[in-house]
């Protein structure tokens, strides 16, 4: 059985592991959060990440290929 991407038993992840998690640069990450697509929390200096906002903002980004039919 596949495991999900984030089911790694933590609460919240660095930036690095969120890069490491989806696959994205680190540029891209700061980009969504500026953007406020995506949810950072900060701890002192520590930007964090929780799981349930990284599933959140995966779950919202546009399907890839093909395009959505027009009911007939």
């Amino acid at each position: 059985m596949a495991q999900n991407i984030t089911d790694t038993g933590r609460r919240a992840h660095s930036i690095a592991e969120t890069c490491a998690l989806t696959g994205l640069g680190r540029d891209t990450v700061y980009t969504a959060i500026r953007d406020g697509h995506l949810v950072a929390r900060k701890l002192g200096r520590r930007t964090l990440i929780t799981d349930d906002d990284l599933r959140q903002f995966l779950a919202g980004l546009p399907r890839a290929g093909g395009r959505e039919q027009a009911s007939a």
